[in-house]
């Protein structure tokens, strides 16, 4: 369970800002040299326009789904009991390397205005091949407001493995690096596959889905789910955590014990919310995209942002959840006696192909602003990164042409960490982190 202790993480926060707060990285000057992509400079999606409409709100309901617990725990006592995040921490096993000594390509994907603070890229197993790509990140920041959980500062980042390329047993997997994020210049990382219990906790299966959203909350991680189904979230227990005892290429139980395709750690699922309208589709409810933590309501709530192809001219909707204030729902979203949660606020926007949200109210305004994160209509290109609220949008500009395509080449998901005033999220090469006040600065 989460261990207190906050007396101690001002200390370690203050030494994270000094960081963020001095020069941007050399490597991100190379990257700004990068020529842009000669694309037109408008795409801007304009204001907001609220959705209060029952015919606009009601597809956005949701409907929970909880795993008996006794299903869950026959689970965790035929696996030996749970582990908790410290035990993946503490056994770490792949290293981030910190900027300057990535690759040209790593350094080639990351913005070029804003420019990130610090950046990392992964262990080149894990991107060699292109089978797997990180789309989502969250923090411990986001789980906690003293940024800690445990002994750790901890960034959970989601990989899903492409459904067409790579070993049969892999595809369409979903899997999720814990990052130990205690010293910046030493980033390690463990696997946790994620799964899902089935025959009433007498084994479990891989989740085969696009986890393009991620937000971690108390002790839960809600995950967007792409299954085809009705699905919109998927939810996971950070204190649920098992250890397999066989390494081998299945998933689930196995004569002599439980296997995960070679991970060690697996991750199941707790519950699920699903549309009550049924499937994603553009007439229906939304098909749920990037997700984030907004710590500036009471409650703390979900923000969303729906799923739209990027060379399209479909609009789509941005949207929140409120959470649970009741202790012993910590990181479920707030429902009614049915169990059925709604949107406490909607929004439609022109912005197409969003990969990252985030809703963040600055000091002296009224309203939150949206800040999204799109990809461009071609693979090749950079993406935007736009802020929005009712009166219009803003991006920052870069290259020759003045151009708005200055975000990361395909841009994953946003998250606030509130402790330190950092923005975290990742390209499809390297992770990294950029003060929220630079952001804004870029976009004035």
């Amino acid at each position: 369970m989460k261990q207190r202790g906050r007396h101690r993480r001002r200390r370690r926060g203050a030494a994270l800002r000094a960081v963020l707060t001095g020069t941007a990285l050399a490597l991100t000057a190379t990257a700004t040299l990068i020529s842009v992509s000669q694309a037109e400079v408008t795409g801007d999606p304009g204001a907001l326009k609220p959705l209060s409409a029952a015919a606009d709100t009601a597809p956005l309901r949701l409907q929970e789904h909880l795993i008996p617990a006794r299903a869950l725990d026959r689970l965790s006592t035929a696996m030996g009991g749970a582990a908790g995040v410290s035990t993946v921490i503490d056994d770490t096993d792949r290293a981030l390397r910190e900027g300057s000594a990535c690759s040209a390509d790593d350094r080639a994907s990351l913005p070029v205005a804003p420019s990130p603070a610090r950046a990392y890229c992964w262990d080149p197993a894990d991107t060699t091949s292109g089978a797997w790509r990180p789309a989502s990140v969250t923090t411990s920041g986001d789980a906690d407001e003293d940024g800690v959980w445990g002994r750790h500062r901890v960034v959970l980042a989601g990989w899903t493995h492409s459904a067409t390329t790579g070993r049969a047993t892999e595809r369409g997997l979903a899997r999720v690096a814990f990052v130990d994020a205690d010293d910046p210049g030493r980033l390690a990382y463990r696997w946790v596959l994620l799964v899902i219990p089935v025959q009433g906790g007498r084994d479990y299966r891989g989740l085969t889905s696009h986890v393009s959203g991620m937000v971690w909350h108390h002790n839960k991680l809600l995950v967007t789910t792409s299954t085809g189904g009705a699905e919109a979230l998927y939810v996971y227990d950070l204190d649920r955590i098992q250890r397999t005892t066989v390494d081998g290429p299945a998933i689930g139980r196995v004569p002599g014990g439980w296997s995960a395709d070679g991970y060690r750690y697996v991750m199941p699922a707790v519950g699920s919310y699903r549309f009550t309208s049924g499937r994603c589709s553009a007439s229906g409810p939304p098909c749920p995209g990037a997700l984030a933590l907004d710590r500036g309501t009471s409650p703390d709530s979900l923000v969303a942002a729906e799923w739209t192809a990027p060379d399209g001219d479909r609009k789509a909707r941005l949207w929140r959840y409120a959470f649970s204030s009741d202790p012993a729902r910590g990181g479920l979203l707030a429902t009614d006696r049915a169990g059925r949660a709604d949107a406490v606020e909607a929004y439609r926007t022109r912005a197409a192909g969003i990969r990252g949200v985030l809703s963040y109210r600055r000091p002296g305004t009224d309203t939150a602003s949206w800040y999204v994160g799109r990809l461009p209509s071609s693979r090749d290109g950079r993406g935007a990164l736009w802020r929005q609220d009712g009166k219009g949008a803003r991006a920052a500009h870069c290259g020759a042409d003045a151009s708005h395509h200055c975000w990361a080449r395909s841009a994953g998901s946003l998250s606030f960490w509130q402790e330190t005033g950092e923005v975290w999220s990742l390209s499809d090469r390297m992770l990294f982190a950029l003060p929220l006040a630079s952001l804004d600065r870029s976009l004035n």
